[in-house]
């Protein structure tokens, strides 16, 4: 043992040596600027004196504001209808319903009010799908709100959500001031938005409860709130899913809901949740049915059943066959006919 030890020590103090003469004639060549200052070297900070830390420049201080100038917005078009459209059609095949809800709004064409949209979030598919799936006119001026933890930790990964999809870095946490007042901003120019009210993605398949944000960005910005419902895109790229599995999709509008007066965040937030957990029911049965138990608020949860484990598994699975995650593109086997 003690002979191997000592042959590693050897071999290290030769590798030591051989790195010294290597970088002997580089501490030469930069020998002449160890006595020149600024702006060759760091300036030196006064004793006492305390250098306040560089702001960040990632995540919710993400800059996007270039994404929204007209460079930006040609390349976005061209990638929503080019590409990105490609990639929806081929991976989540979507059927969309409901956008007769939005008729009397479109009609008002560049004079229609700007929305926002408030779809359930189950995969990171359901992103790319509503920026094809929205009707014109909001389509073109279409903003989404993005985890800034998620989509705006590294530069590359902003960049390119903000050029794509026009991504906004929000806290999922809590809707601050500074990512309110810049919806505001942008809703005042006639952009409208997407927001998650979940806050991310599901863990488990099934719904989570709603926070409060789109509610609240609804009261004080004066922009209705689309319910939207997506089905299908948990069983192409659910969270933990390695890689997509190509599938059929249905996105589903509700008519838009405005704040009444004087209600709260909360109990808007409320209305919301229950016209989203609405436009499920009508996905996964009928028009009829889902209004009549909406009537009664007997509409399925959309957090699923109390119950935990196996038997909250065998009732998602059971309920994805009702809805457009059990029709799947490959058809069933047909045997042939032997008459």
């Amino acid at each position: 043992m003690s002979e191997k030890k000592g042959v590693s020590a050897a071999t290290m103090r030769r590798a030591g040596k051989v790195a010294d003469l290597a970088s002997a004639p580089l501490r030469a060549a930069l020998k002449p600027t160890n006595k020149l200052g600024f702006p060759y070297r760091p300036p030196t900070v006064p004793k006492g004196v305390e250098v306040p830390e560089t702001q960040s420049k990632l995540g919710a201080d993400y800059d996007t504001d270039w994404a929204r100038r007209a460079p930006a917005n040609a390349a976005r078009n061209v990638i929503n209808r080019g590409p990105l459209q490609l990639m929806v059609k081929v991976l989540a095949d979507p059927e969309i319903l409901g956008v007769d809800r939005l008729a009397d709004l479109s009609a008002k064409g560049d004079d229609a009010p700007a929305l926002i949209f408030a779809p359930n979030h189950h995969s990171h598919v359901d992103t790319p799908l509503m920026v094809t799936a929205v009707p014109e006119p909001w389509r073109s001026k279409l903003t989404i709100a993005a985890a800034a933890d998620y989509f705006f930790d590294k530069r590359v990964k902003g960049a390119a959500a903000a050029l794509a999809l026009n991504a906004l870095p929000i806290d999922r946490e809590v809707t601050g001031r500074k990512s309110s007042d810049l919806i505001r901003n942008l809703i005042d120019d006639g952009w409208s938005l997407v927001i998650y009210p979940e806050g991310g993605r599901s863990p488990d398949g099934w719904g989570q409860e709603f926070k409060g944000g789109a509610a609240y960005l609804s009261i004080r910005t004066g922009a209705p709130v689309v319910p939207v419902f997506i089905d299908g895109t948990g069983a192409i790229f659910g969270k933990g899913m390695k890689r997509p599995k190509p599938g059929k999709s249905r996105v589903v509008f509700g008519a838009p809901l405005r704040p009444e007066e004087g209600e709260s965040t909360r109990r808007f937030n409320a209305r919301i949740e229950a016209a989203v957990t609405a436009l499920g029911d009508e996905a996964l049965t009928d028009f009829w049915t889902a209004r009549q138990r909406a009537a009664t608020k007997t509409n399925p949860k959309l957090t699923g059943p109390e119950y935990h484990g196996w038997r909250r598994q065998w009732q998602l699975s059971e309920q994805r066959k009702l809805g457009a995650a059990g029709v799947r593109r490959r058809q069933k086997r047909r045997w042939p006919d032997l008459d």
